[in-house]
């Protein structure tokens, strides 16, 4: 895997639009902040004053009662820096959780929208490492690190506006540590800086790793690549924690040169101090108060260029995640049931998924498509398919023909290199009279190969539950679906009955740490799924179990029930879920070779008719 394949990092520029209006909707919360922080900061000052002012007033031989001023000063002053504190800390939370919870959200939005081929070029470990690790980076800094760092860059700010309200010498001798500063930071923002965006890549590289060889295991193991796999993760793992060596390198550097700004600092404060008040320039108490000042600063600077490093980190995640968000994704396609509009349909508004559509003139088709999984190497090329509004095709192949990866690009996942693939009003050539399909998308989509989000869904014999409740598991196809319609689309396709029998019925956990499903029951969610969404057209990638056994008369039943009144492309691995189908196609290497009935095929004694005689040998009765 190369850097040209990974997602893209946005720039500078792409995160602040961004960003921006994000914390915009914020604004009160963040002013808000800005004012406690500005107190809290007045008030810690005051803690050293009233030091300052006792050690006067002990000097000059004052009354004992006189200290009780300067005391309740000191009282005074703790309490508002803490109540201070606290509001600012908690409007601040208030002003950036948000955005930053938004921004995960739609980060997460536009990565399940991806390409899948666009996916699997930078490995599914660079998805999951921004939408995991990079999100976590930037939520952790939201949480505490730009916290810190405002309140301690204000503090800064306004300790060096006491230090020259006491005497401007006090300030100058103090920033004789900002030249030594100045270059440490610079220094380490120098080096850290690609450092951390390195990190956070080859952390991707390592999460794409071990992902291929886990999900590979048994393939992994039945040829003995244990070995090869273990190096190659052993590899990426030391690269990343190759780049986290560096990072504590450059850190402790760091940490050295703040050290020695601060016994520079504070030496000429005292030694200033020293010479103002022998010279009587300056009372003892101001210079005691000009060095806790100073001493007051460290906390704060070490603070500011201590969180450097975890601001970095999650800067270098932030850009990670607007990067995903600036892949270029299709807009979305109106309902097939509405009357057809020349306006593309926003990009940000959801995927349609609409009411009862089994009357809708929609079709599938595949014109002069185009697609290959490496350039150069055409799969399908120059493949022609119509599915009338209705129809049911099964499409029937020696495995490696094509008939998946044709599935997968009709139905969008995948995009196409030339030619179009997707849903057709009316069916035939007309279409929307153009050629194109379905109206309303947005323009320029195809011309960029992008993949077309619309309601054709997809199932494959990879049934997949989701952790939750069976509800759960339902309602993520179309949110906001009532339990009624729930219960309709578990009905529809025989599923309630084995649902309504659970310990909890619909609200019986399944998945990660609920009740365990058979394959035979994951997958009837699927098709469940499927009916909550109601679309016009469905595919089927072999979602049936084997023949002869009754989990395949109990799914032969529910996808008969589910196909009923829709248009249907159906691959078939099972000649016997070919044979019912309106028609059949047979493809060899990513090209049709035959079309007809099952009745037509087998008399014309071609490629079928030998796959029918071959299959029907072997059939389970």
């Amino acid at each position: 895997m190369t850097s040209t394949t990974l997602l893209p990092v946005a720039d500078v520029r792409t995160v602040f639009a961004v960003v921006r209006p994000l914390l915009r909707r914020h604004r009160g919360a963040l002013l808000l902040a800005l004012f406690g922080l500005v107190l809290a900061s007045v008030c810690g000052l005051a803690g050293p004053a009233s030091i300052g002012w006792i050690t006067q007033l002990i000097a000059d031989g004052a009354d004992p009662l006189g200290l009780l001023g300067p005391g309740l000063l000191l009282l005074a002053a703790g309490l508002g820096q803490a109540g201070f504190g606290w509001i600012a800390t908690v409007a601040l939370s208030r002003g950036i959780q948000p955005g930053v919870a938004s921004l995960r959200e739609d980060t997460v939005a536009a990565a399940l929208n991806l390409p899948l081929d666009r996916v699997e070029a930078g490995g599914t470990g660079d998805l999951v490492s921004r939408v995991s690790g990079d999100a976590e980076e930037v939520s952790d800094a939201a949480s505490w690190a730009f916290i810190a760092f405002a309140g301690a860059g204000i503090t800064i700010i306004m300790t060096l506006l006491g230090l020259a309200a006491l005497d401007w010498r006090f300030a100058f001798a103090g920033a004789l540590a900002i030249p030594v500063q100045a270059f440490a930071v610079r220094r380490y923002l120098r080096a850290s800086g690609p450092i951390f965006a390195a990190g956070r890549a080859a952390d991707g590289v390592r999460a794409s790793a071990l992902l291929t060889a886990f999900s590979a295991l048994p393939t992994v193991r039945a040829l003995g690549l244990g070995e090869r796999e273990r190096t190659r993760i052993e590899a990426a793992s030391r690269a990343s924690m190759g780049w986290e060596f560096r990072a504590v390198r450059t850190a402790t550097v760091f940490y050295a040169r703040l050290n020695l700004a601060e016994w520079i600092g504070l030496s000429a404060i005292l030694v200033a101090g020293y010479l103002l008040v022998t010279t009587g320039a300056v009372p003892l108490g101001a210079a005691v108060t000009a060095a806790l000042f100073f001493a007051g600063l460290f906390d704060p600077i070490n603070t500011v260029l201590g969180v450097f490093g975890v601001l970095q980190r999650a800067g270098a995640g932030l850009a990670r995640l607007v990067g995903v968000l600036t892949v270029a994704t299709p807009s979305p396609v109106p309902n097939p049931t509405r009357a057809p509009s020349s306006s593309p349909v926003p990009a940000s508004a959801p995927i349609p998924t609409g009411t009862p559509v089994r009357d809708a003139r929609v079709g599938l088709a595949a014109r002069d498509l185009t697609f290959g999984y490496h350039p150069g190497v055409p799969l399908l090329e120059g493949l022609n398919l119509e599915v009338a509004p209705g129809e049911h095709v099964a499409i029937v192949g020696e495995s490696g023909s094509g008939k998946s990866t044709l599935a997968a690009v009709i139905a969008g996942l995948r995009a196409a290199e030339s030619g179009f693939a997707g849903p057709v009003h009316g069916g035939g050539a007309g279409g929307n009279g153009n050629g194109n399909g379905l109206d309303g998308y947005a323009e320029g989509d195809r011309e960029r190969g992008l993949p077309i989000l619309i309601p054709v869904p997809l199932a494959t014999q990879e049934g997949h539950v989701f952790a939750g409740s069976i509800a759960d598991n339902l309602v993520i196809a179309r949110p906001g679906s009532p339990t009624p319609a729930l219960i309709e689309a578990l009905t529809l396709v025989g599923a309630w009955e084995w649902v309504s029998a659970l310990p909890e019925g619909i609200h019986t956990r399944v998945g990660g740490g609920g009740l365990p499903l058979t394959a035979e029951r994951s997958q009837h969610l699927a098709l469940a799924r499927i009916a909550l969404v109601d679309p016009p057209a469905v595919i089927l990638d072999e979602a049936t179990a084997e023949a002869g056994s009754d989990a395949a008369r109990t799914l032969d039943a529910a996808a008969e029930a589910l196909l009923r009144g829709r248009t249907a492309l159906i691959i078939a691995h099972r000649l016997d879920q070919a044979a019912r189908a309106d028609r059949i196609i047979v493809m060899e290497h990513g090209r049709i070779i035959e079309s007809g009935t099952h009745a037509q095929l087998r008399a014309a004694k071609g490629r079928y008719a030998h796959l029918w005689a071959a299959w029907a040998s072997t059939a389970v009765e």
